[in-house]
């Protein structure tokens, strides 16, 4: 496994930020920002979606550990219906960073090609910067483990949707429990649900 960076910029303090869910028919969105110490670099750490689950719950305890700080942030399925889920993503991120109590971030480091900007804050969009930076990796496991947590826990309310285990992501049992059951208020319901051309049928 390459080692990632442990900073852009050595010299100012940097909170990397990722979020996971945003191809997901239902949840949230959640987002995470992270400050580690540059000096201390945490082995394993990579984009959440190469890990193990296993992996995963592990490095996640290893960085609320080490990490000099880190902020969570949610956003609904009803906000991201209201908002579309790309300006939700950017929402669930500035609400990570406010989240963030103990260390003032100087610059963010975001995963993706896009962002809109926090405050005064100067950031700098990494494509693919989970599998680059320390701190985006650190952000994307947080993200992930805590959006997982919450939907297996959605699940015991719905288990017909098998949340426990595809998380709300659009698998073929997912969608077939749409079409049989219907949407549950966990749904987003300006996503395609069903697949295809088939959404106006949740309607009818």
């Amino acid at each position: 496994m390459k080692s990632l960076q442990a900073y852009l910029n050595e010299k100012v303090i940097e909170a990397g930020c990722d979020e996971a869910g945003r191809g997901c028919l239902s949840g949230p969105v959640v987002a995470s920002a992270v400050i580690l110490n540059p000096n201390k670099k945490i082995a394993g750490l990579d984009d959440s979606k190469k890990l193990s689950e296993k992996d995963r719950i592990l490095l996640r305890e290893e960085i609320f550990a080490q990490a000099l700080d880190y902020g969570v942030g949610i956003v609904t399925n009803f906000e991201i219906d209201e908002i579309n889920i790309l300006n939700a993503s950017f929402l669930a991120m500035h609400r990570a960073i406010d989240a963030l109590k103990k260390c003032k971030p100087e610059h963010l480091l975001i995963d993706g090609n896009r962002f809109n900007p926090y405050k005064t804050i100067p950031h700098s969009c990494i494509i693919k910067g989970d599998s680059l930076f320390q701190s985006i990796a650190a952000a994307s496991i947080i993200a992930k483990t805590t959006r997982d947590n919450i939907m297996s826990a959605l699940h015991t309310k719905h288990p017909e949707y098998d949340w426990i285990k595809n998380k709300g992501y659009p698998t073929k049992k997912h969608r077939k429990a749409i079409k049989e059951f219907g949407p549950t208020p966990e749904h987003r319901m300006t996503f395609n649900l069903l697949g295809g051309e088939n959404q106006l049928k949740l309607f009818k």
